[in-house]
């Protein structure tokens, strides 16, 4: 080749111009396996080996171009580029990991989420901001999409089982957040193989293998227990188990006395009636009620809630921790507070016969229609003369005697009389069975079975609610007055989803119940209908969990919508401002609004800023939750492997049927392989029918299974089907329907990754309440 005739290298490329000219290249020559050696000879660009090889992976992390080992790649001819789409849109959104690995991206302002194939994620997780790549493939209506970049990381930090090989070590973190983690043989912290370990990312580039490169910084322990299980589960879903030193050195060294000067500037409620109502085993008491008639013949109810933001001052490391946190999570064996125990277990703790700050809402009732007439929100000091359980207060209710016997009976006539409003007014009833625990002193399951609703638990949520409605209320009102908004914190929950609830409907409908879904309105009542008709109906029960996946997720923002499922339109959350952040920041917009003539408007972006992060929180410790509730579910079906136990069928897929234990409430899945019979699936997956015996089973049917295996890494119950009752007991506990072989509904509809919820746990509380648990431990009183 002449002098004349040599080919002549272009500028050098910024890497984001290199990287679309090294695709283009393989775009070109898509059948053709590449190295970077050769790319290098290929382009027109002037950057060197190592910028080529760079641009290769980072086009291969986005699922542009696929790794064929051995240094070489080729294109990717799944990644989407000729799939029939129109032009990429770029987007940033929130990434929801499903169970297989895939992702939805949540972008705000867009109806649906986009969806990522798994091996478009690009080292995403639960959480992550991430900017995205996306397209509506050919005829059809959602679109897909392929992560670009990681903006902003959930968590840097997991928990997963340590692997060490002849050169380094692989930390495997399970669940959602699917990771293998490479860790140098220098940065083990003293761990050995097949413990469970704190692994922290310091690179997400990772390796040939592994998708990140970290560093240990704690050693759990041997995997498998359930203590370390149960830390693996708050730290996998971005919650720390202890606290900052700067954080409890602060809390440490809050004054527990209660100066003269503060206690002149509040209301003193100290000689009125007032005690708290908890479960037993509760040590932060984070709210009292008290009661008393005035002269004028009017009764004066009294919510009193801690004062944390006493305490829990703007900018401190305690205020930055709790928002960091912004909730307690509660597990089936442990809580992970939101604050320090000094904080929540004793300075602001209500207990009985102390001087106690709280903030109050107080209400001046009709003595006969108990409507409010008054109301008065400030700054209080309290002396509660009781502590009682839920128990202990239900017993003087229904004895009619007993230590303020009289003061309790006219509370719950009360909480009864605001309970038949609220559902006249279209607030939503669901009550759906919540399972607990007997654990034993190592905390494994001895006992699993179902958490009774008591009136005191009601009475609680009624006056709770109360509270965050007025307080909402006040703000709105003063908006309107001063012709003004206010930024502030409301708990809003929209309208149910049109589509999710019409299925209900026609699913609602095979089994003989009939919904009016013309207007919300309608839905409201009509649901709560269906929930009469569930009760004592075992194999009508799978409806209310459906019907609560219907609704839209409650959340936190400034922009106030209204409450659809308590039928509220201003509504808060005042109640909690121990275990939930959004509460504090309530107190303090409230506080400095309160004053007359007062107007303090906090920035508006910032706070909510902070209502999504909130909003997020929840959500993270919902999930962990029911993560802890599904892992002691499958430790203590563990103990019974080879008995037999009866269920309902509450779900028909492709590949076999689920089935709910009656007594346990744990969930397993009987596959067609371990049915009796061969069986075909009816239309919409609604029933199944022997192939041989022509035997029809159908959503809500009672079986007989027998416990096959019980699979703690995977969180899975395997069961086979060993008969079905006779015909009367069938009959006694199966749905009606009007036609008897037509099929009964479909799990899978109200299975989609992440399904909606209100806001946390429905059990035998309205669809937002602030009710209190009866449970053997202090409650979430989740909303």
């Amino acid at each position: 080749m002449s002098k004349n005739n040599k080919r002549v290298k272009g500028n050098k490329l910024s890497s984001r111009d290199l990287k679309r000219e090294v695709y283009k290249l393989f775009r070109a020559q898509r059948k053709k396996q590449l190295n970077s050696k050769q790319v290098v000879s290929k382009i027109q660009a002037a950057n060197n080996r190592e910028s080529v090889e760079n641009a290769l992976r980072l086009l291969t992390e986005e699922g542009l171009l696929t790794d064929t080992g051995n240094y070489n790649y080729r294109f990717n001819q799944d990644s989407g580029e000729d799939n029939g789409r129109s032009g990429d849109e770029t987007y940033q959104g929130r990434v929801d990991l499903t169970s297989s690995g895939a992702a939805y991206i949540i972008v705000e302002g867009l109806e649906d989420d986009i969806f990522v194939n798994q091996k478009y994620v690009n080292t995403a997780q639960q959480g992550d901001i991430v900017r995205i790549s996306a397209w509506r493939p050919r005829g059809r209506k959602k679109m897909e999409g392929r992560v670009t970049e990681v903006i902003e990381r959930k968590a840097e930090s997991f928990v997963g089982t340590l692997n060490i090989f002849n050169n380094f070590g692989v930390v495997a973190v399970d669940g959602k957040t699917a990771l293998d983690i490479m860790v140098q043989l220098d940065q083990l912290n003293g761990a050995k193989s097949g413990e469970m370990v704190v692994v922290k990312i310091t690179d997400w580039k990772g390796t040939r293998f592994a998708n990140a490169i970290g560093e240990i910084t704690t050693v759990l322990g041997k995997a498998g227990t359930s203590d370390i299980e149960m830390k693996a589960i708050l730290i996998n879903n971005g919650f720390d188990i202890t606290f900052p030193k700067d954080v409890m050195l602060e809390a440490e060294a809050l004054p527990g006395k209660i100066s003269p000067q503060e206690i002149h500037r509040r209301a003193d409620f100290r000689d009125i009636t007032t005690f708290t109502i908890d479960p037993l085993d509760a040590k932060d008491f984070d709210d009292a009620l008290s009661i008393q008639t005035l002269d004028n013949g009017r009764i004066e109810i009294g919510i009193h809630i801690a004062d944390v933001t006493h305490f829990v001052r703007p900018g401190s490391a305690l205020d930055r921790e709790a928002l960091d946190r912004s909730t307690s999570v509660y597990l089936v064996d442990r809580v992970c507070p939101m604050l320090p125990e000094r904080i929540s277990n004793d300075l602001c703790s209500l207990r009985p016969k102390e001087d106690r700050l709280c903030f109050s809402a107080v209400f001046e009732l009709d003595p006969k229609t108990y409507k409010v007439l008054k109301r008065w929100f400030g700054k209080g000091i309290i002396h509660s003369d009781r502590r009682f359980t839920y128990e202990e207060a239900q017993e003087v209710i229904d004895a009619g005697k007993g230590e303020f016997a009289d003061e309790l009976l006219q509370l719950d006539k009360i909480a009864k009389k605001l309970r038949e409003r609220r559902y006249k007014a279209g607030s939503i009833n669901f009550n759906s069975d919540e399972v607990r625990f007997q654990l034993d002193e190592d905390g494994k399951p001895i006992e699993v079975y179902l958490k009774e609703t008591i009136d005191t638990n009601l009475l609680i949520e009624d006056f709770m609610l109360l509270a965050n409605k007025e307080v909402a209320t006040y703000i709105v009102k003063k908006e309107e007055h001063l012709k003004t908004k206010i930024p502030y914190v409301y708990r809003v929950h929209d309208e149910p989803d049109p589509d999710r609830v019409a299925e209900l409907a026609r699913f609602a409908e095979q089994l003989g119940i009939n919904l009016d879904i013309s207007n919300p309105k309608a839905i409201a009542q009509s649901y709560n209908k269906m929930m009469e008709q569930i009760k004592g109906n075992p194999g009508l029960k799978m409806l209310a969990p459906i019907a609560i996946r219907t609704m839209a997720k409650a959340e936190y923002t400034i922009e106030n919508i209204g409450h659809y499922g308590l039928g509220f339109d201003n509504y808060t959350h005042f109640t909690s401002p121990i275990r939930r952040y959004a509460d504090v920041l309530v107190h303090r917009l409230l506080e400095a609004n309160l004053a007359k003539g007062s107007l303090y408007k906090a920035n508006a972006k910032k706070l909510e800023e902070d209502c999504q992060h909130i909003s997020r929180q929840e959500r993270q410790a919902v999930t962990a939750e029911r993560e802890s509730i599904k892992y002691k579910q499958v430790e203590f079906i563990q103990e019974h492997i080879g008995e037999e136990f009866p269920g309902i069928i509450n779900g028909i897929a492709e590949f076999g049927v689920f089935v709910e234990l009656q007594e346990s409430r744990c969930e397993g899945m009987i596959s067609f392989d371990n049915m009796d019979e061969p069986y075909e699936l009816g239309a919409g997956r609604l029933s199944i029918k022997g192939r041989k015996s022509g035997k029809v089973l159908k959503m809500g049917d009672i079986v007989h299974v027998k416990i096959l295996d019980a699979e703690l890494e995977r969180r899975r119950i395997d069961m086979a089907l060993v008969g079905v009752p006779d015909k009367q007991a069938r009959e006694k506990h199966a749905v009606h329907t009007p036609e008897a072989d037509k099929s009964q509904g479909e799990k899978s509809n109200s299975r989609r990754r992440g399904s909606s919820n209100q806001g946390g746990k429905q059990s035998g509380k309205s669809a937002d309440s602030n009710q209190k648990s009866s449970r053997s431990r202090k409650p979430r009183k989740k909303n």
